[in-house]
């Protein structure tokens, strides 16, 4: 996974009755662009994320 400041980190719902969540990577603290990222995410919380396989990065234009 490859991401930079100002995409999306997306985390696909993976059980009954929850949501999907998303979230802007404010930071980067992999090499080269992976995790670990720190998100802030669409209800306003913010922490670092170990993105698993039910995550994708999105890039908004």
């Amino acid at each position: 996974m490859q991401a930079k400041v100002g995409d999306h980190l997306v985390v696909e719902s993976n059980r009954d009755g929850s949501h999907r969540r998303e979230g802007e990577i404010l930071e980067v603290r992999g090499d080269d662009g992976s995790p670990p990222y720190v998100v802030r995410w669409d209800d306003g919380h913010e922490g670092v994320s170990y993105p698993g396989p039910d995550a994708h990065v999105t890039h908004p234009a």
